[in-house]
């Protein structure tokens, strides 16, 4: 298991340990569902074409299916999402709190799949040209990113 990953569940149990230990006024937690709407948020928050963030969503769930992961493990796996390679989860995870699309995510990531991207499960900003691309077939382009399967 990745480093990152090992790193917010300790995180996330010590929480639990001391929460159950302390006043409610100390509890701190992180649920799977604002790792996935922050993940929409740092990577497509400034994208406002129909099905954006819709589509990115669409990629995480697609990727969890093929890796037989939890969706915010897919997330926080290295090298998947520009927006988390720094390994700072909570303060990256307070900018998306911070952003004015944040409900919007969260309402995306506990509603039904929708298929704005067709089925893909890798996309890249249209400014990029990722190796694997050429080997991959296009399923749909929203706003700046092209996303693949």
């Amino acid at each position: 298991m990745d480093r990152r990953i090992l790193e917010v569940i300790a995180y996330l149990t010590i929480i639990w340990i001391a929460s159950s230990l302390t006043s409610p006024a100390a509890e701190i937690t992180v649920t799977d569902m604002e790792i996935l709407s922050a993940t929409l948020i740092l990577e497509a928050g400034g994208e406002y074409a129909e099905g954006s963030m819709e589509a990115i969503n669409e990629r995480i769930y697609n990727r969890s299916i093929a890796r037989k992961l939890a969706r915010w493990e897919v997330c926080l796996q290295p090298k998947q999402f520009s927006c988390w390679n720094s390994g700072d989860i909570l303060p990256l995870l307070a900018k998306a709190k911070r952003h004015p699309r944040w409900r919007e995510a969260m309402v995306i990531v506990q509603s039904p799949l929708t298929n704005y991207a067709k089925g893909a499960d890798h996309y890249h900003a249209d400014y990029c040209n990722p190796y694997w691309a050429k080997h991959m077939k296009i399923t749909a382009k929203i706003g700046r990113h092209v996303f693949y399967r």
